[in-house]
């Protein structure tokens, strides 16, 4: 999902920089978009291009290093709007990138206000960024390989109970989030010196999976069988695909899950700003929202509690329990630089630890 949710370094290529170059050709009636993959799909921009007349214009990037590397590539003007990850707000404010949204003529009032997170969006008093959808890094596994009732603690990922069918989603920050809970910890708090334990119940993890594997090979792992629990995963890895293997499920541990929130954002250099804001509420109307959590991409929670997503799809995305699930979860951990790099390298051991 960051297909996604990784925040992998992004590497500039001729080709990249082509396709930049043919975005900044387009119509300046079009609106131009860098976005995650879950905006990319027809069933989400056809409703909204049919009802303007205009052709939205997506380019897909993988975390917001990657995104702001093509925004530096780029000229002033060629994009409209962003998708970011609620916590780098900031980061884009601080670079001078975002317009100041119009709070009143956003549907502020139906988002669930845990996922607001407003002392990333907001600066000033201005709101830069608004949560469109949300879920957790959790555990997701299979209802009918594993007892559903051990999925209710993260003590069972450090047990040899299911040793040899886990997986580890390749991702450090949420999973050493979750390594931090498991020890009670929280991931606002981390400091260098509760890393010793928190690599420790890493390397109990690992000592149980099968593999630490990316996004898709974690998802395919948990699809076919390879692994019944998937540590870091949740409702993006399982709910796209539970109508074809409906025993695939996620938990919200007693000692919580990590968080994650997704935002829009305008170009305060945008060529069209009210097409840009009229697309922000789109997303954000109850059939943009409902399009959004189930993008064939990867599936999510709509950050509206006024979704228009069918009894089904509620159901599978468990919206009822999101009340419950939220005073437990806990937003990804976000270290100093100096301690980043230390969290890494403390990943790196695990990864090589045999």
């Amino acid at each position: 999902m960051h297909n996604r949710l990784t925040r992998r370094l992004f590497g500039a290529s001729l080709a990249c920089m082509a396709l930049i170059g043919s975005y900044a050709a387009a119509s300046a009636a079009d609106l131009n978009a860098l976005v995650w993959c879950d905006h990319a799909d027809p069933n989400l921009l056809k409703p909204f291009e049919d009802a303007n007349g205009i052709k939205v214009n997506v380019k897909e990037f993988e975390g917001t290093g990657a995104g702001l590397a093509l925004v530096e590539q780029s000229q002033p003007g060629d994009w409209d709007v962003m998708v970011i990850d609620t916590v780098d707000v900031r980061r884009g404010v601080e670079r001078g990138l975002f317009e100041p949204l119009p709070e009143d003529k956003l549907p502020v009032a139906d988002i669930f206000p845990e996922v607001l997170m407003d002392q990333h969006s907001k600066i000033d008093g201005q709101r830069y960024g608004i949560t469109e959808k949300f879920g957790y890094n959790t555990i997701g596994f299979n209802k009918s390989k594993v007892d559903a009732a051990d999925m209710d603690s993260l003590s069972v990922l450090t047990s040899d109970k299911y040793k040899g069918r886990i997986a580890i989603y390749d991702y450090y920050l949420p999973v050493m989030g979750l390594a931090a809970m498991a020890i009670g910890k929280k991931t606002s708090e981390l400091t260098e010196a509760d890393l010793p334990a928190i690599k420790d119940v890493l390397l109990k993890m690992k000592a149980n999976a099968k593999a630490v594997t990316d996004v898709v090979a974690s998802q395919t792992a948990l699809a076919t069988g390879e692994a019944d629990i998937l540590v870091g995963g949740g409702e993006w890895v399982t709910a796209g695909i539970a109508k074809e293997n409906p025993d695939l499920d996620f938990s919200i541990p007693k000692e919580g899950a990590v968080l994650w929130s997704q935002s829009l954002a305008m170009f305060k250099d945008s060529k069209n700003k009210e097409m840009a804001l009229k697309f922000i509420q789109y997303i954000l109307s109850p059939e943009g929202q409902a399009r959004l959590a189930t993008s064939s991409c990867y599936w999510g929670m709509p950050a509206s509690k006024t979704a228009a997503l069918t009894d089904e799809q509620k159901k599978i995305l468990r919206f009822d329990e999101q009340a419950g699930f939220l005073t437990r979860a806990q937003g990804y951990p976000a270290p100093s630089e100096d301690l980043d790099k230390k969290m890494q390298d403390v990943w790196t051991e695990m990864i090589q630890a045999q």
